[in-house]
């Protein structure tokens, strides 16, 4: 009987994902203008990029902000120390060159000579002192400070013991700035390009406090400046003229739109509202690789798509062979294959393959989903749970069509293999963060994760006992320890195996269910130039430009 349920629940996905193909569900349109002119390199006379972004951005502020949507918009206003060139290689920002002793633990920044704020004002090393101070402090409620942690005295000014002006950071002079480390970190430059470590005008936030990230408020010192922000319909970003390099800067506006749902995000895409999105949805793909090759864009992503339990409360709160239970029923090659079904990698563990480690990978990995399944069942039974006595629990995700796709199979897999009964919950993005965040409301929520540089302690911090984004209230001292200890390894083989180490101990404990390391996948409208994947999925508007079409 269960099998009949688990297959009709399935069908039921496919069933939704046939229904919700495009309307016309012939061949796209073919255009016969030729993109880029004669030559096919001809710019377009109006350059203004439209894209679509996902969820609403939660803030402007880059030391409160935290999703990839508003990390999308701060990469357009500010420039850290270190960016990115348009394949994701690590190369001069606001500084123009540093040096590193010979120990590893200091890094000295040459401020680009040019560097302005989009008012006029020189971007200075105080700048990046007081924004790096300000993410530290406690008062600015950062959830991401735990990512500066590699600074001098960083975990202590974040935990509130020290003054923000003890963090490991200082303006040599104007132009020159100073950052002390506490043990070597190979990945620093990389963690130099997140937002956390962005300066900010220091003049504008003392004048307008909370308010310094909105519309008429916001200096920032990256290629574009803030125009207009309506909630719920746009953010307008327009040219920055003062930026260092707005000469080889070509679009003068872009406007990023939130939309929550993927399959609206793509109707408006091939209407012709927007010129690239954020995302696709899953179901749609098969059409759009038939349809549409040229447009629909896959690329290998450092990011894992996990549920996270509420280690904190019942039914999960010490109960770790009922987590593992819940994680060996799940079939993640029909999750991927069947559901996701964009060439997403199944997922056994947290960590996604990453340049110079080694992928940990528990026993069970290696199984048949058969004998997962059995094994799942005896651990469901020693926690304490039976036919009779099922266990009963609410699976929380963000409002999204692919996520609920998701959440189906997985409740119909739960009922088949275990008998649980389980009740999907939904939320809009900004409440579901607060609900997921609150620890109180929450038995397991969908997590996912992208890396902020390309190192395995990107994933490992965020479950560590302290960190502001481990909503799992995941806590192991045996963890803690091993992350303190790979952060202050400076032999770069030992620090990886320390790393691995860390992550089979977290593995046993299973305060997470991984399911699958991403693809990026969006749509881009062929006269969109510049574009090139990257494992970091990140798309600086400053190296696109829109060719005649």
């Amino acid at each position: 009987m269960r099998r009949c349920l688990l297959a009709a629940a399935l069908t039921a996905v496919c069933l939704l994902s046939a229904a919700c193909a495009p309307r016309d569900a012939g061949p796209a349109p073919v255009s016969t203008t030729r993109v880029g002119g004669a030559s096919g390199t001809e710019l377009a006379a109006v350059q203004i990029l439209r894209r679509g972004n996902g969820t609403e951005p939660e803030s402007l502020d880059p030391h409160r902000a935290e999703g990839v949507t508003a990390a999308n918009v701060l990469r357009d206003l500010f420039e850290g120390l270190v960016t990115e060139a348009p394949d994701g290689t690590l190369i001069p920002g606001a500084a123009e060159s540093w040096t590193v002793s010979a120990d590893g633990l200091v890094y000295t920044f040459r401020l680009q000579a040019d560097g302005r704020w989009s008012n006029g004002d020189p971007v200075t090393a105080e700048d990046f002192v007081y924004g790096l101070r300000r993410s530290a402090d406690p008062a600015t409620l950062s959830e991401y400070s735990a990512i500066l942690y590699p600074l001098e005295n960083a975990a202590e000014v974040v935990a509130g013991t020290l003054p923000p002006d003890r963090l490991g950071v200082r303006a040599i002079d104007a132009q020159t700035l100073e950052l002390r480390l506490h043990s070597p970190t190979p990945y620093l430059l990389g963690l130099l390009t997140h937002a956390s470590t962005y300066p900010v005008h220091r003049q504008s936030v003392e004048q307008h406090g909370a308010r310094f990230a909105r519309p008429g408020n916001l200096v920032s010192n990256g290629p574009f400046r803030l125009g207009e922000w309506v909630v719920q319909s746009h953010i307008r970003l327009l040219r920055n003229t003062y930026y260092r390099d707005d000469a080889h800067t070509t679009l003068d506006e872009v406007w990023y739109y939130p939309v929550d749902n993927a399959e609206a995000e793509l109707n408006r895409y091939r209407a012709g509202q927007f010129d690239m999105t954020e995302t696709v949805p899953a179901r749609q793909i098969p059409w759009l690789r038939q349809n549409l090759p040229d447009e629909l864009h896959i690329a290998p992503y450092l990011g894992s798509y996990v549920f996270g339990f509420n280690t904190t409360q019942p039914p999960f709160r010490d109960a770790p062979k009922l987590r593992k239970a819940l994680a060996l029923a799940l079939d993640r090659e029909i999750l991927t294959s069947k559901i996701s079904g964009a060439g997403e990698l199944p997922a056994y563990s947290w960590v996604p393959p990453v340049s110079g480690y080694t992928q940990q990978l528990p026993d069970w990995a290696r199984w048949t989903q058969a004998e997962r399944n059995a094994e799942a069942q005896r651990l469901y039974s020693s926690a304490g749970y039976s036919a009779s006595r099922p266990l009963r629990m609410q699976l929380l995700y963000n409002t999204e069509g692919n996520h609920r796709r998701l959440a189906v199979a997985m409740a119909a897999m739960w009922r088949e293999v275990l008998g649980v009964e389980t009740e999907l919950l939904n939320q809009e993005w900004q409440v579901f963060l607060q609900t997921r965040r609150s620890r109180i409301d929450t038995q397991l929520f969908r997590y996912g994760w992208i890396g902020d540089y390309n190192d395995p302690y990107t994933f490992a911090e965020i479950l560590e006992s302290r960190h502001g984004l481990n909503d799992m209230g995941y806590s192991n001292p045996r963890y803690d320890a091993l992350l303190a200890a790979a952060a202050r390894e400076a032999d770069p083989v030992r620090r990886m195996d320390t790393l691995a180490e860390a992550e089979r101990v977290m593995l046993e404990d299973m305060p997470i269910i991984p399911l699958y390391f991403y693809v990026s996948k969006k749509m881009v409208k062929p006269w969109v130039a510049g574009l090139e994947p990257n494992i970091m999925d990140h798309h600086h508007s400053r190296h696109l430009r829109i060719l005649k079409h």
